[in-house]
């Protein structure tokens, strides 16, 4: 009896070790009673085929972890700068993903249940905008690193040509402040030409009044000087109409603001005046968005990114600067309606150009 006891324990071992499913004949209970009649014994219980690929999936995917690691140490070890590159490469495509993931979340909430991007919280908002813009460079990426060893050269790309063929993700944070102040001197050099294409079409306002304003502002900015909301305010009607409604702007014009917005100027008008459009009306949103959210509850990188994407460039300002320029841009666009989306984008310059210098001539 005790010799069968055994026998029957070892092979219960060994069907345990193996992972094995017995699909013995009904009279194989007859001497296995305990393996088949009783499988929810805790010594009894028998692993199914799905648990052992599960098993083997978790003990391939460590040993891939395991190298991957001593791959990386290795490089950082060898080869630091290139280890730079590589785990820039990889992080940013977790990024990627990770956000690809979430605004399929958000069009899945949108498109199920009937929301429209105006009535999407903030950063649900942002994160569509911004992705967006992403995609449009980072879609060649994506297809040049697709085949095997292919990631190799947009090694060659990060390296050579970052700023220009590579999305945020894909950037060091040296590279993020050194671009983003790069691309605010690029958009500050538009400040001016701006201001001089609105005191050109200032002549052809018939109020007299709202005419004279208007070049006062320009005159301010342009002499280094910070204007207050109330001068932006005043002027708002004058940017529902012609001249300097969105729909009457001259192609020259135009095509210095979209240099604020980083928008390709060489296309045709018509199609500038488009985009341009759908951008102020995006920003808007956006701004009604974050006035719903409260702009105390943006982190300080939300915040200095909320400020850039609205002209300033604030890597070197202090969160209290940055607060207080994003309150004034606040009060102008929640007075806005759609139809003066034209100021702005005049704003990035009346509020951007000399921020922080001249503090003094703004309260």
């Amino acid at each position: 009896m005790a010799v069968s006891s055994l026998s029957h324990c070892g092979r219960l071992s060994w069907v345990r070790l193996l992972g094995l499913r017995t699909n013995c004949p009904p009279t194989a209970c007859l001497y296995y009673p305990y393996v088949h009649c009783q499988p929810r014994l805790p010594l009894c219980r028998l692993y199914s085929s799905t648990e052992v690929r599960r098993g083997l999936g978790r003990y391939v995917t460590s040993r891939l972890q395991w190298a991957n690691s001593k791959y990386e140490a290795f490089l950082k070890r060898r080869f630091p700068r290139f280890y730079q590159l590589y785990h820039t490469f990889v992080e940013g495509f977790k990024l990627l993903f990770s956000d690809i993931k979430e605004v399929r979340r958000i069009k899945t909430k949108m498109y199920s249940g009937g929301v429209e991007f105006r009535n999407l919280p903030y950063r649900e908002m942002e994160k569509l905008r911004q992705f967006r813009r992403n995609m449009i460079k980072a879609i060649p990426l994506v297809v040049i690193s697709a085949p095997p060893f292919a990631n190799y050269l947009v090694f060659v790309m990060m390296y050579f040509f970052p700023r220009q063929l590579l999305i945020p993700h894909f950037w060091t944070p040296k590279q993020h402040l050194e671009f983003r102040a790069l691309y605010n001197s690029l958009r500050a050099q538009h400040h001016r030409p701006v201001l001089t294409e609105l005191e050109r079409s200032s002549v052809l306002i018939k109020n007299a009044p709202l005419m004279s304003r208007l070049k006062d502002l320009c005159v301010k900015v342009q002499g280094g000087a910070n204007p207050k909301v109330s001068e932006v305010l005043a002027v708002r009607t004058l940017f529902s109409g012609p001249p300097l409604v969105l729909e009457r702007l001259g192609l020259e014009h135009m095509r210095h603001i979209s240099h604020l917005l980083f928008l390709t100027p060489r296309l045709p008008g018509f199609l500038i005046r488009r985009r341009l459009n759908r951008h102020a009306l995006e920003l808007l949103q956006l701004d009604r968005a974050l006035s719903r959210l409260g702009m105390h509850q943006l982190s300080d990188s939300e915040l200095r990114q909320a400020c850039y994407v609205r002209g300033l460039g604030a890597d070197q300002l202090s969160v209290d600067q940055c607060r207080a320029w994003l309150s004034q841009w606040l009060q102008i666009s929640s007075a806005l309606k759609d139809s003066e989306v034209s100021l702005i984008l005049h704003n990035m310059v009346f509020l951007s150009a000399n921020y922080p210098r001249a503090l003094g001539h703004s309260h």
